[in-house]
């Protein structure tokens, strides 16, 4: 249930994405939830057969269960540590490149200290974009490109962004997503998954710069973004057309389905916490009975 159909289910409801930082909660529980059901398998089994009778036929079960509970482990070992290393190599060669080519003079738009701070590089490019490499050693890159064609306060916005995914550790988050997704045999992957969680920490980094700027220069600088294209494992503010203009129309809060947004925050949250605690109460119920 919360591997297969769940997630669809969730892909689909767009609702959700005016209450984006619950939504994501609530997506983080229920990825949490799958990996804690499908690990503890083999433990409720083990207990099954401990407490209840012992025939031959129930060993069967126990085997399977453990089977299950030891693949998902060594998938999700083998999943975590080709992500991660993959990510790693490429943030570090990224972030040797861009120290490599970029220009030595900083942007008069932007302050000195927060470029500092930022460890913003200007890259010598015509073409508009931007985007952070995450990490404890993390950088903000714009383009020549970017910066003549914005507006101060349509820069402003995207710095915002960036920096936005660098101090709620976005990175993190997608991290354990793709993980979590790549873990799983294929034909029980859900594409859409991924790129909804992708969304709303994409709607998350906007909404911030949407309380640095405003809605109108936030909505012009995603616009001048659209179609840049960035390396992979950074995050930035360029996006396809179709996602730009999804991610434009949730700049604001609003009503969902009906109620307002800090209602339909806390019932999302009520529910992340319920289907979190889900497996945890049937285990606690299935090992309670047999010991009983």
């Amino acid at each position: 249930m919360l591997a297969w159909p769940v997630p669809r289910l969730l892909a689909r409801a767009t609702a959700l994405r005016r209450v984006p930082r619950p939504a994501l909660v609530l997506w983080q529980s229920t990825a949490l939830a799958a990996v804690v059901a499908a690990l503890f398998t083999a433990p409720a089994a083990v207990l099954g057969l401990v407490a209840g009778p012992s025939r031959v036929d129930s060993v069967w079960p126990v085997l399977l269960a453990a089977a299950v509970s030891g693949s998902v482990a060594a998938r999700l070992a083998l999943s975590g540590d080709r992500v991660g290393r993959g990510l790693r190599a490429s943030r570090r060669r990224q972030r040797e490149l861009v120290d490599l080519l970029a220009t030595p003079d900083i942007t008069d738009a932007v302050d000195p200290e927060q470029a500092r701070r930022d460890r913003l590089r200007v890259l010598a490019a015509e073409t508009p974009t931007a985007y952070c490499v995450p990490g404890l050693q993390h950088r903000v890159v714009v383009t020549r490109g970017a910066v003549e064609s914005l507006a101060p306060v349509e820069l402003d916005a995207v710095l915002a962004h960036e920096r936005a995914h660098l101090v709620a550790r976005h990175d993190l988050v997608l991290e354990f997503f793709t993980v979590a997704h790549e873990a799983v045999p294929a034909f029980v992957r859900c594409e859409s998954a991924l790129r909804s969680v992708t969304l709303l920490i994409e709607v998350l980094a906007d909404r911030a710069a949407v309380k640095a700027v405003g809605v109108v220069p936030t909505a012009r600088a995603i616009v001048a973004m659209v179609g840049a294209g960035r390396p992979d494992g950074t995050l930035g503010m360029t996006d396809t057309a179709a996602d730009a203009a999804v991610r434009i129309g949730l700049l604001e809060g609003g009503p969902v389905v009906g109620l307002p947004p800090r209602v339909a925050a806390g019932l999302v949250y009520l529910a992340a916490a319920l289907v979190l605690a889900l497996p945890v109460a049937l285990l606690t119920v299935a090992w309670s009975a047999e010991l009983a």
